[in-house]
């Protein structure tokens, strides 16, 4: 480059544009424990190598006894995922009000749609704070478990065996 006098460009840092207008307060600070069903649930996104492809796991977790409500599997982390997530597990728990549902400040889940969601169906949504993980360290160290016991391609298997065969 020196030797025909060219030069790099330099990209312009994106300034941030604050806090996003969708993150709501942590409530639930570190407390990780639930007195009944569908009273605290946790929810993540994590990918999953599968081949040559890369898969995207959107979980909800209930507190109460760490039972997976619910999963999807999709090949992409966009909104679809964590909504369509979310309305399997309302459907499996037959729609209970007032379940505080605990995830990270990711886009999906600040997204309108995905909070619109929430509010319709009266549920309270709860945000770690920002790069916090200790703030979802149950659901975390589930798909870390998932992961390490390498069951990828049974991950339906899995899901029963952890929900209805472990002690």
């Amino acid at each position: 480059m020196q030797k025909h006098h060219l030069q790099c460009s330099v990209r312009q840092k994106r300034k941030s544009q604050g806090k996003s207008v969708n993150v709501a307060p942590n409530l639930l600070k570190r407390d990780f424990t639930a007195s009944q069903p569908n009273q605290k649930w946790v929810t993540d996104i994590t990918y999953i190598q599968y081949g040559p492809d890369i898969l995207y796991l959107s979980t909800i977790l209930d507190l109460f006894n760490n039972e997976i409500v619910a999963y999807k599997l999709y090949t992409h982390q966009q909104i679809p995922l964590v909504i369509n997530t979310l309305s399997e597990a309302l459907e499996k728990r037959r729609n209970p009000k007032g379940v505080i549902i605990h995830s990270d400040q990711g886009s999906a889940y600040a997204s309108y749609e995905y909070q619109n969601q929430i509010k319709e169906n009266h549920l309270v949504s709860s945000m770690s704070r920002r790069g916090n993980y200790w703030d979802t360290t149950v659901i975390e160290s589930y798909h870390s478990n998932l992961k390490s016991e390498e069951v990828r391609e049974r991950e339906e298997h899995f899901m029963r065996y952890f929900n209805e065969e472990r002690i």
